[in-house]
C-alpha cells in the first residue's frame, strides 16, 4: 500500500525516470506529438512543459472512459504491457474519474463517480466499443441503466467525445453482418438522439494510444480539438493512406508481389497487395506512428493491412469488417441477400454465359446458312420499310440502283447473291400480277424460287 501511495505522489518526470525514460526520450516523444498535431517539432518543449506543469499542479483534465459493445482491445492496447511506454505514463497524469475496466471501484460507487464528474463539468468522454440499440437498448445494461442512456447523459454534458477504436467509430465487429444488436458508432447514435457534442473519431482495431494522447494533449494544451476531416477524424493523423508511407511501396512500384505465404517473395519482403492488403484505401499513419513504443506494425510484421482504419461513421452497414472481409482476398465479398461471393467468381460466371450465348448464336447462324459470306445486304432496312419514311425509301432506291449497276458490270458484290435472288423473285411475282390485272396470262414468266424466300443458298 505504501508503494502505491508513493507512486501516486510521484511527478511525471519521476515516473519517466523510474520507468527508464530520459528527458531526451520524453522530448523526442513530445516532438512526435507535435508532428501528429500539425505543429513544428520546435513545439516539443512547450508540450513537455505543459504536461509536466499540469501533472504537478494537479490541474488534470477529467476523463470519463466508458465502454459499449467491445472486447476492451483499445484499453488493453493502453494498459496490458510489461513495459509501459511514454504515452501510457502521460495518460496516467489525466484524472481518469471513471473507467469500467481500469478502476478499482465497481457497482454503484463507480456510477456515482460518473455522475459527480458530469455535475462538475469540464470533462472529456472517451467511448470504446459499439453502441448496441436493439431491444430498446436493453442489449447492454450498466449499473442498472441502459448503456445507451448512460452514454447519452454523459455525452450531452461533456466538452467533447472521443470515439476510440473502429467499433466506437462505426460499429466495427458488432455492426458487421447480420448486426443482430443493431449496433452503430457513437457519432451516428448521438446525431440520432439530437446531441450536438463534438465527436472525434480515432479508428483502428485497436486504436493506437498515441493518437488518443495527441488529441487529449491538444485539448489540454490549447483548449481546442484537432482539425477534423469529413469523417470527424483528426485530419493531420489520417490524411494519408497506409500505402503512401509503406516501406514496401518500392516493391509495389516495381511490380514485385507476394502471392503465397512461405514463398521466396515473402522472404524478400515484397509487397503484400496481391494477398489482399488494403493499404491503398486505408487512411491512417500506422507506418509512421506504429505500435508498442513504435517498435512495429502489421505490414512490418509480415501481415497485409486489413483496413481496420477505414470507417463510415454514419453508415454502420458499411463498416470495415464487411467492406474488407475476406481479409486475404484481393476483393471484398459481393452480397446478394445471404449469398456472398467474390467479384472474380461473378465475372467468370458472366463471361461463361456470354461465351455460351455466342456459341449458340454462331451455331444457329451456321444452321440457317447465314454465316458464309457474312450478313445479307439490305438496301432498305425492314424497320424503315415498315414505317414508310420517304427518306428511307429514297435511300433504298439509290442503293438498289447502285447494286444493279454493279450487277450489269459483272461485279459480284459480297453478300448480295441472296438479296439478288429475292429481288428477282419479287420482280417475277410483280410481272405475273400485272399480267393477271391486264387479263392475259404470262406462260413464260419464271416461277418464284421458294428456297430463296426461305433464306436458302444457291
Amino acid at each position: 500500500m505504501a508503494v502505491q501511495e508513493k507512486a501516486a505522489l510521484m511527478s511525471l518526470p519521476d515516473l519517466l525516470e523510474a520507468r527508464g525514460f530520459t528527458r531526451r526520450d520524453f522530448l523526442k516523444y513530445c516532438g512526435s506529438l507535435a508532428v501528429m498535431l500539425g505543429l513544428s517539432q520546435t513545439a516539443a518543449p512547450q508540450i513537455a512543459e505543459a504536461l509536466v506543469t499540469g501533472a504537478e499542479s494537479g490541474k488534470l483534465l477529467p476523463v470519463v472512459w466508458m465502454e459499449g459493445g467491445s472486447c476492451s482491445g483499445c484499453t488493453e492496447a493502453l494498459a496490458q504491457t510489461n513495459t509501459p511506454d511514454i504515452s501510457e505514463l502521460v495518460l496516467e497524469t489525466i484524472s481518469l474519474n471513471y473507467s469500467e475496466t481500469l478502476s478499482a471501484a465497481a457497482g454503484h460507487s463507480m456510477e456515482q463517480a460518473r455522475k459527480d464528474t458530469i455535475e462538475a463539468g469540464g470533462y472529456v468522454l472517451v467511448y470504446e466499443g459499439a453502441v448496441p440499440t436493439a431491444f430498446d437498448g436493453n442489449v447492454l445494461m450498466v449499473g442498472g441503466e441502459k448503456g445507451i442512456d448512460s452514454l447519452a447523459e454523459t455525452a450531452e454534458h461533456a466538452d467533447a467525445v472521443i470515439a476510440l477504436g473502429s467499433c466506437a467509430c462505426d460499429g466495427g465487429w458488432m455492426a458487421s453482418r447480420p448486426n443482430d444488436a443493431h449496433a452503430m458508432g457513437v457519432q451516428k447514435y448521438l446525431a440520432d438522439r439530437g446531441i450536438e457534442t463534438p465527436v472525434v473519431n480515432i479508428p483502428c482495431c485497436p486504436a493506437n494510444p498515441e493518437w488518443l494522447v495527441a488529441v487529449i494533449v491538444e485539448y489540454a494544451l490549447m483548449g481546442r480539438l484537432p482539425e477534423l476531416n469529413a469523417k470527424n477524424e483528426p485530419a493531420q493523423m489520417f490524411n494519408q493512406t497506409v500505402h503512401d508511407n509503406c516501406p514496401r511501396r518500392g516493391h509495389f512500384e516495381n511490380g514485385e508481389f507476394v502471392y503465397r505465404f512461405g514463398s521466396i517473395e515473402e522472404a524478400k519482403g515484397y509487397c503484400l497487395y496481391a494477398l489482399g492488403c488494403r493499404g491503398p484505401q486505408t487512411f491512417t499513419n500506422c507506418p509512421i506512428t506504429r505500435w508498442n513504443r513504435s517498435l512495429s506494425w502489421c505490414v512490418e510484421a509480415g501481415a497485409p493491412c486489413i483496413g481496420c482504419g477505414s470507417i463510415n461513421p454514419l453508415h454502420p452497414q458499411r463498416n470495415w469488417v464487411d467492406e474488407s472481409t475476406p481479409f486475404l482476398k484481393r476483393h471484398r465479398d459481393v452480397s446478394l441477400g445471404d449469398f456472398h461471393f467474390q467479384p472474380p467468381v461473378a465475372a467468370l460466371a458472366v463471361t461463361g454465359l456470354v461465351v455460351a450465348a455466342l456459341v449458340v448464336h454462331g451455331v444457329g447462324m451456321k444452321v440457317a446458312g447465314r454465316v458464309d459470306g457474312g450478313a445479307d445486304f439490305e438496301p432498305e432496312r425492314r424497320w424503315d420499310v415498315k414505317r414508310g419514311t420517304d427518306e428511307a425509301h429514297d435511300a433504298g432506291r439509290r442503293a438498289a440502283k447502285l447494286y444493279d449497276e454493279l450487277d450489269a458490270r459483272g461485279i459480284e458484290t459480297k453478300n448480295d447473291h441472296r438479296f439478288r435472288k429475292i429481288r428477282e423473285a419479287k420482280r417475277a411475282r410483280q410481272q405475273a400480277a400485272d399480267a393477271r390485272a391486264a387479263g392475259t396470262a404470262s406462260p413464260t414468266a419464271p416461277a418464284p424460287d421458294d428456297s430463296s424466300t426461305k433464306g436458302g443458298d444457291e
